[in-house]
């Protein structure tokens, strides 16, 4: 079996007008809900044993703060990635439970395709910041991972922790 933890980045700030895209960091709305999902991925024994990334600054702070030891793989191919190339680089993936960090619109696009029923969530369709889908896949490797496959295991989103 094969377990991925799919993450949008917490959300960022939009404070400093003319910042590339690429380099804009969390604001602290996302700081928190970052930290409140490490903890609960953490109390719930939802533990990556790899975590692939966007470069993006957005991304890797808030891998950051989730506070995992896992290894860790920034890829340029992720930032602002679509379903097919997030497909693709998970199916390079060599951890048994696997985190990948991205962006909207293709971390929503992505979750859609990947699970076998979509979870009765109002937000699962938009995937806003920070939002956390783990999903279990019945398969050995990640090589032979087919979409629609996915069981749901949970869906979470940082304002049903933090509030």
């Amino acid at each position: 079996m094969k377990r991925l933890i799919l993450m949008r980045h917490a959300k960022s700030s939009w404070g400093q007008p003319g910042l590339d895209d690429h380099e804009r960091p969390l604001n602290g709305r996302g700081r928190r809900a970052a930290g409140a999902l490490g903890s609960w991925l953490k109390s719930s024994n939802y533990i990556p044993d790899q975590i692939l990334s966007s470069t993006s600054a957005r991304t890797k702070e808030t891998c950051a703060l989730l506070g995992f030891d896992s290894p860790k793989n920034f890829l340029d191919s992720l930032y602002l990635a679509g379903p097919g190339r997030m497909l693709e680089e998970l199916r390079k993936a060599s951890g048994s439970v696997v985190l990948m960090l991205g962006h909207n619109p293709g971390i929503a696009f992505f979750a859609g395709d990947l699970v076998a029923a979509t979870p009765d969530h109002p937000r699962f369709s938009d995937f806003p910041t920070c939002a956390t889908l783990v999903v279990d896949f019945q398969i050995d490797d990640w090589a032979d991972l087919k979409p629609g496959t996915g069981q749901l295991k949970a869906f979470v989103i940082p304002k049903e922790l933090t509030d």
